[in-house]
């Protein structure tokens, strides 16, 4: 089993002056430590469970082009990408660009966006559910189409593109990896059986049920399960003294029996001294061979 560190707080001790020393300084320690990928939001607001609105939240593609000038190996991506908050072609562009500067790291996480709030505070486009849903699907076909060697027009329902050029293209073979978020059972998972290389699901007691769903889907398109990497999103918190790590492993294990190949999430504590360490030290190793 691999890990995730994903970041979604800025609130951090000596504010947002000190931000990009702290910050800089936490993805260098999370790629030493082992750590398999780094995420962060794409939200414009702090979301609601983690606090209130006006707290710091950086923008997610800006973000990670800094934090792939800091690291060297950590795959770098959001956790996940509002379907409407960017036109598509230039999504695709935003991807490969990051792609190209990180050595190949980039992933595009994507998904079909939720948050009306911060979507209508900012002028942000935000359309129904289903059309939302839609501009999905069609971005995922656009991104597949500039990610090759196929420049013809692109023309759907939402997305008219004249000419599907992309230069360069990603370092990535054959594209960036592809990872939707969200567990839906109709139209989010179905969406994965179809065009992704990873799912992100919550990690809630639904978790079997809807990794079972994800089957049925890929049974029913003819696409081979195993393809895709399962990665479960989820909270750590190993105590202020580290009492909790070995229930984290046993966690761990179980989310592995399940089949999940990447443990995805927050970290506690992540900008204090010692933390990032505790997870390279005890859990890092004990979950390496699952």
């Amino acid at each position: 089993m691999r890990l995730g560190l994903h970041i979604s707080d800025f609130t951090w001790d000596g504010g947002p002056s000190d931000l990009r020393r702290q910050l800089g300084e936490v993805a260098v320690r999370a790629e030493q430590a082992g750590y398999d990928r780094v995420s962060v939001m794409d939200h414009v607001w702090q979301i609601a469970h983690l606090g209130p609105p006006e707290h710091e939240m950086l923008e997610a593609y800006t973000t990670l082009g800094f934090l792939a000038a800091k690291t060297e190996r950590a795959k770098l991506l959001t956790v996940v990408t509002a379907v409407v908050y960017r036109d598509s072609g230039l999504l695709a562009k935003t991807v490969t660009t990051l792609d190209v500067l990180s050595g190949g790291r980039a992933m595009l996480g994507i998904g079909a966006a939720w948050n009306e709030e911060e979507s209508r505070g900012l002028g942000l486009f935000f359309p129904s559910t289903a059309e939302r849903f839609e501009r999905l699907e069609q971005a995922l076909q656009i991104c597949k189409q500039m990610w090759s060697e196929d420049e013809s027009p692109y023309a759907g329902k939402h997305y008219r593109l004249e000419r599907t050029l992309n230069s360069p293209q990603p370092l990535s073979r054959p594209h960036p990896p592809i990872l939707i978020g969200g567990a839906g059972e109709r139209k989010t998972l179905r969406l994965v059986a179809q065009y992704a290389d990873a799912c992100n699901i919550f990690d809630t007691p639904e978790l079997a049920h809807k990794l079972q769903v994800l089957r049925d889907h890929c049974a029913r398109l003819g696409r081979d399960y195993d393809e895709i990497e399962k990665t479960a999103q989820l909270r750590f918190d190993l105590g202020p003294r580290g009492e909790h790590v070995e229930r984290t492993i046993e966690h761990l294990h179980e989310l592995a029996d399940l089949g999940i190949q990447v443990a995805h999430g927050a970290l506690a504590d992540v900008s204090e001294p010692g933390t990032l360490e505790l997870m390279a030290e005890r859990v890092i190793p004990a979950v390496a061979a699952l």
